[in-house]
């Protein structure tokens, strides 16, 4: 199945564990992929960066994870943890034929599961590049904390509407955060995201420390400077630690700095995956 949804991106998906697998692309088949990661959002974070890396040659390819963003299924606290959900990050680069070295990036969770990726070898990862992403002991954040002993989905739908309007910025319109908050008017979602909140668990990042300061693997890191919860002293800590890593400021932009200045990104991203 697919949709466009404008005039260079497609939303379509493939099938992963017997469901749906939703994902945003563009670009040429045959050009080299660019595997994008959300965490507590969608993969609509990333939609406003995909044309530069189009116009770069390189072939975006933006998944939502299981229950989440317009992917079927729905997840549990056991198949929401960052490990369970590295794991169907592999089962979907199968199913997408993806081999050799893979370019990945990460935002918030999806940022974890990106390290956790790279740190146990799962995927041959050429750069990394992180967007405001759990690091270290950073998360969960208190918003997504207080759902964590949850096991429905109400007020889910209210809350990430309010988060979504605060992280936006300068930039939120109603519009932009209908578009966002949309998916969570599903309760499916809600659940799903219910238990993405309860398997957030800092020792994931914790543990991957060692192997990430042995990696040689390039890394990049982009940070809105205004984001109260993924600060930018984390980021400033990881640059200094981290072998072969560095760090893009993106001033007067918070969680979801794509939609800030989504051209500055786009740039440094698809310069950075082209290098």
């Amino acid at each position: 199945m697919s949709e466009t949804t404008d005039t260079t991106v497609l939303r379509t998906a493939v099938q992963v564990d017997g469901e749906p697998a939703g994902y945003l692309t563009a670009g040429r088949p045959d050009a080299p992929p660019v595997l994008m990661l959300h965490g507590t959002y969608w993969s609509r974070v990333w939609l406003p960066v995909l044309g530069h890396l189009v116009d770069a040659g390189l072939r975006p390819l933006a998944v939502d994870l299981p229950g989440l963003g317009r992917s079927g299924g729905r997840l549990t606290p056991e198949t929401a943890t960052v490990p369970a959900l590295a794991d169907w990050v592999t089962r979907f680069a199968s199913a997408m034929n993806l081999s050799g070295p893979i370019a990945l990036a990460g935002h918030d969770i999806g940022g974890a599961i990106a390290q956790h990726l790279l740190a146990h070898n799962m995927l041959d990862v050429s750069r990394l590049a992180l967007v405001n992403s759990v690091l270290y002991d950073s998360w969960p954040a208190p918003h997504v904390a207080q759902f964590r002993d949850s096991d429905t989905g109400e007020g889910v739908l209210a809350a990430r509407r309010q988060a979504i309007a605060r992280v936006l910025s300068g930039v939120a319109t109603e519009s932009l955060i209908a578009d966002y908050a949309d998916p969570w008017t599903d309760e499916r979602v809600c659940r799903s995201w219910t238990a993405l909140a309860s398997a957030a668990d800092h020792r994931y990042t914790l543990d991957l420390v060692p192997a990430l300061r042995r990696s040689t693997v390039p890394k990049l890191l982009i940070w809105g400077e205004d984001d109260l919860h993924e600060k930018v002293a984390y980021a400033e800590r990881f640059a200094a630690e981290m072998p072969h890593t560095t760090l893009l400021r993106i001033p007067n932009a918070d969680h979801i700095a794509t939609e800030n200045a989504p051209d500055r990104i786009g740039r440094a991203l698809a310069d950075f995956f082209t290098t």
